[in-house]
């Protein structure tokens, strides 16, 4: 019986997507070979990648607007060392805000490159909020921002105006919402959140903002050169990309990402309303910062946590502990769970009220 996964990633994907993606494994376009051993140099395997890049461009709604994307191998984390490295030049500084554990690792490589400035951080309050009032030097490269917060259960819902390149790392909210994403000269995401399997990112950015930081960049880190060969300067994360670009189909066939926005908080107001109204439980984040991918909450009295546990795993769900840092739950609503797999752990939260 398929669970109920709140998993924070490797996470949920749409069913039609798994299927899809295990027949390509077997026996890719009726090649009589698996997708796993083609060639990326195939036509089939360049359709896919020429689509993929196309297709992420068209759900951000940035064909024909400077922009190339590009899907690339060491997931986020790598990114974090190839931002400074494309952007920042010597002698020259980054601004970064420090929302979280992965903003945090992301300024500790760039200070590799340059100097950092923090914009402003919440880890006075262990990152349950977003600071509004960020001070943002003119004369840097670029600001570094993360737009949601997997570990803490907080996302920024109005992004700061500046007058210098925007980076921001949209790993666990790619494609769940819309926004004006030509105000962002740099995006990417780790795949493994909301778009496809671990294994490889997506990168898009804009062309004019590469090429001015006066140093030699190693090939592999090189975005131009990954532009240059079309995402293929290398062999792709075959499976990976392909998954990927079966996610955005999906998002695309179902009504793309308004439709997408509309249901996601449709799912976080049906969970934060009863975290809100049951007495037994207390979100971590208040207020216009609460994520709409990952609510994260606590017990009021954590005697009765293992009495809670034991009713969420009888209900088929799975992947709701919190992160170590934060403890409680976490429940993660990407794109492709559905509201019933929402009803489902708030109807276990009402149980549980009625047996404490």
């Amino acid at each position: 019986m398929k669970k109920h996964n709140f998993s924070s990633g490797p996470s949920i994907l749409p069913q039609e997507v798994f299927e899809q993606a295990a027949e390509a494994v077997l026996d890719f376009n009726n090649s009589g070979l698996s997708l796993l051993e083609i060639s990326h140099r195939s036509k089939d395997f360049v359709a896919v990648m020429d689509e993929a890049r196309a297709l992420a461009l068209e759900l951000l709604g940035l064909e024909n607007k400077g922009y190339q994307a590009l899907f690339l191998h060491g997931g986020a984390s790598l990114q974090f060392a190839m931002i400074p490295y494309n952007l920042l030049g010597a002698n020259q500084k980054a601004s970064y805000l420090e929302t979280g554990t992965w903003a945090v690792a992301a300024a500790k490589e760039a200070r590799l490159f340059g100097e950092v400035e923090i914009a402003a951080s919440s880890k006075d309050a262990n990152f349950n909020y977003i600071p509004k009032e960020i001070g943002v030097s003119p004369d840097a490269s670029y600001l570094h921002l993360t737009s949601n917060n997997t570990i803490f259960g907080t996302q920024i819902q109005s992004f700061p105006e500046v007058t210098i390149p925007v980076v921001c790392d949209m790993s666990s909210d790619i494609f769940s919402r819309e926004l004006d994403f030509s105000k962002f000269d740099y995006i990417y995401a780790g795949a493994q959140k909301n778009m496809g399997p671990a294994g490889v990112a997506l990168v898009v950015v804009k062309e004019s903002i590469l090429g001015k930081t006066g140093r030699e960049i190693p090939s592999m880190l090189d975005l131009q050169k990954h532009i240059k060969g079309e995402s293929m300067y290398n062999t792709p994360p075959c499976f990976a990309v392909y998954t990927s670009l079966l996610t955005m189909r999906w998002i695309k066939n179902n009504g793309g990402l308004a439709a997408a926005e509309k249901r996601n908080r449709e799912k976080a107001a049906l969970l934060y309303a009863e975290i809100d109204r049951n007495p037994l439980f207390k979100s971590t984040v208040q207020g216009e910062d609460r994520s709409v991918m990952n609510a994260t909450f606590v017990l009021t009295d954590e005697r009765l946590q293992e009495r809670f546990d034991a009713l969420w795993k009888a209900a088929n769900i799975s992947g709701l502990t919190g992160h170590r840092s934060v403890g409680g739950y976490r429940a993660s609503m990407y794109n492709a769970m559905k509201i019933e797999s929402v009803q489902t752990l708030v109807d276990v939260m009402k149980e549980f009220e009625k047996q404490a």
